[in-house]
């Protein structure tokens, strides 16, 4: 496929073992792999049938409340110049990020294959969430694995989700983040794949996991392209979105693989570059393979994943979706990084001029959004597309403890933009 043609490209990449380019793949068991043939035949078969679409595009117009709206943050515009921000607000899609929206498709998938129990691993705790409230929406048991450190800083999220009937299992091996979530969420997989279907959360794991969660997220790509074009008759000059796994980036940048507008995806940079303090994986990884896929990862000397941290528990993550290593390497997305201070920072400042409090993760793409503008000398106002993957209400308890209400966050914005 040539590099400026994106017309097909949805059908035809991943390729039929699951490849992007050489990113990718299915490296597991032989048992496993037979596992995950059956649902890759079967998500191939139901999810084309007339019944299983107009059931999921009922659910995502009558309980999820799609479409979500693009906003134009006029303040914020106004504020850095020369510039105008919109944001893709999937902070509004029920529970509160865009997780539900595979998360529903997931659990669908699983009331088709007559499954019982539908389980995930969890890292800022809302896709646990929307997995919880799947589970509940299609009567199903429901257990989310979740490392003790993600659980002390999520407290409002591990409420919920036991609010909805989910079990909320500790991991309490290694870091106890959302490496180790993943390793036990596919131990216990292996021990009953007959009666449970693990739904992965992000756009990671082997085949068919990565493809299915992008296409179940596509639908963002496809609103915000359609409602940015209502609002200002052009595409946008740039697309932005956080990337961990990358679930809520490949959604909206699938609606935009043929536009002319550049995507941007942001890392988190958490602390600074020393192995250790963050978690941008595209930025300083090598290709690798961990959790049953290729892809770029972080390494320890071993060449074993490296341990990662950032202050948004669900980019905290040593690799990153395969299909973002194959944009990045053919060049169509760019991968840019934003620190703890810079996200941080963007909380405050998106809260105080717009009203909105966006996740921490979220807060990484606004980061970008606001250097980009400060950074744009040209003569024409540069329009970026933000996709707000998530709101904050399950930040807000840790942010204050550590940061308090943003006064100094925000005069130094204040300072830096009069």
């Amino acid at each position: 496929m040539k590099s400026n043609n994106y017309k097909d490209y949805l059908h035809s990449y991943p390729d039929y073992d699951g490849f992007y380019g050489h990113f990718g793949g299915s490296y597991i068991p032989d048992d496993l792999q037979k596992i995950m043939h059956e649902i890759r035949d079967a998500y191939d078969t139901i999810s084309r049938s007339y019944d299983f679409i107009s059931e999921l595009r009922s659910i995502r117009k009558h309980y999820q409340g799609r479409p979500t709206p693009v906003y134009h943050a006029q303040r914020l515009s106004r504020k850095i110049g020369n510039c105008q921000i919109y944001l893709k607000r999937e902070d509004l899609n029920h529970t509160g990020a865009h997780k539900l929206n595979h998360c529903m498709g997931e659990g669908l998938l699983a009331k088709y294959m007559g499954k019982k129990k539908i389980i995930a691993e969890t890292g800022a705790g809302q896709h646990g969430v929307a997995l919880a409230t799947a589970a509940a929406y299609f009567n199903m048991e429901c257990d989310i694995y979740m490392g003790e450190v993600d659980i002390a800083k999520q407290a409002p999220n591990v409420a919920r989700m036991k609010l909805l009937g989910a079990r909320v299992i500790p991991v309490t091996h290694g870091l106890k983040t959302l490496k180790e979530a993943v390793d036990a969420c596919f131990e216990a997989y292996l021990k009953d794949p007959v009666t449970q279907l693990y739904c992965i959360g992000s756009v990671v794991g082997p085949h068919p996991f990565p493809m299915m969660v992008r296409d179940f997220q596509h639908v963002v790509g496809v609103e915000a392209r359609e409602q940015y074009f209502d609002m200002t008759g052009e595409d946008p000059d740039v697309v932005t979105a956080c990337v961990g796994g990358g679930s809520n980036a490949m959604g909206i940048f699938s609606g935009f693989l043929d536009a002319r507008s550049e995507l941007h995806g942001v890392e988190p940079l958490g602390r600074g570059p020393k192995l250790g303090d963050h978690a941008a994986s595209l930025t300083y990884g090598s290709e690798g393979i961990m959790h049953g896929f290729n892809s770029i990862m972080l390494k320890d000397k071993k060449g074993e994943p490296a341990p990662v941290y950032s202050v948004a528990s669900g980019l905290d993550y040593p690799s990153t979706g395969p299909e973002h290593s194959y944009l990045h390497e053919i060049g169509r997305a760019k991968y840019f990084t934003a620190d703890d201070k810079e996200a941080v920072q963007a909380f405050f400042v998106l809260s105080r001029l717009e009203g909105i409090i966006p996740a921490l993760e979220s807060a990484h793409a606004v980061a970008h959004a606001m250097r980009l503008a400060r950074e744009n000398s040209g003569s024409k106002p540069l329009s970026i597309l933000v996709n707000l993957s998530g709101r904050g209400d399950k930040d807000m308890d840790y942010v204050i403890e550590h940061y308090g209400t943003g006064e100094d966050e925000y005069a130094q914005f204040l300072k830096d933009n009069a």
